[in-house]
């Protein structure tokens, strides 16, 4: 599904359970030997569909360890995030050099309730999923796609940035074509004057799965 709103650059790999026989570098089973066996398995995939899509770049296997806010360590020379939620693990990675920032994001399409809604919305952002959930014939929660818009966002964003977004320091405009446009309207003063505040993104919404990008 990645690769269908990823630039032809950008190298992706995805897994839609937790096949038996992967394994972790043993620096990443410390990381996580205190999981629940749940958590476990959806960090092992996740890695294993990052190596699968570094060795399309011709990375050999390496440790992906988590850094700085829990953002994966990532091999030098390389973009890349991650993703995982219920049914669904995925990977994406390119070259730091085209591809300047690279966030990915997939969500199961379910609403995201009230109390989350309240945390992730601003009053115009309110105003625009009212509108959307007013078209005739829509298949598409855009409470959850903007929720995942963000993360996406915020993915492609802090490694750039070093500092951390709130939902409510950005404003995102979903577009029924399959597109979004995303805006830093707050960003931490220690955010470099240099990274952009603006964002094009895509969106998709596959075997009940919504999945967006923010890459470039």
């Amino acid at each position: 599904m990645l690769e269908r709103i990823l630039p032809t650059e950008v190298a992706c790999a995805e897994a839609f359970d937790d096949p038996p026989g992967q394994w972790l570098f043993p620096e990443e089973a410390a990381v996580i030997s205190g999981a629940v066996a749940r958590r476990r398995a959806e960090f092992t995939t996740v890695r294993s569909c990052a190596r699968r899509a570094l060795g399309t770049l011709g990375v050999p296997p390496v440790p992906l360890l988590p850094g700085a806010r829990g953002a994966p360590r990532w091999p030098a020379g390389i973009r890349g995030s991650m993703t995982h939620c219920e049914g669904y693990r995925g990977a994406a990675v390119a070259l730091a050099a085209p591809t300047r920032w690279l966030g990915v994001d997939a969500e199961p399409n379910a609403p995201v309730g009230p109390a989350v809604l309240d945390m992730i919305a601003g009053p115009a952002e309110l105003i625009h999923l009212a509108a959307l959930d007013q078209l005739p014939g829509a298949l598409v929660h855009w409470d959850r796609l903007l929720f995942s818009a963000k993360e996406s966002l915020y993915k492609a964003w802090f490694p750039m940035a070093g500092c951390l977004l709130d939902f409510l320091d950005a404003e995102v405009e979903l577009h029924v074509c399959g597109t979004f446009t995303a805006r830093v309207l707050t960003a931490p003063p220690t955010a470099p004057a240099a990274v952009p505040r603006r964002y094009e993104g895509r969106w998709l919404l596959s075997d009940g799965f919504l999945c967006t990008s923010v890459a470039n």
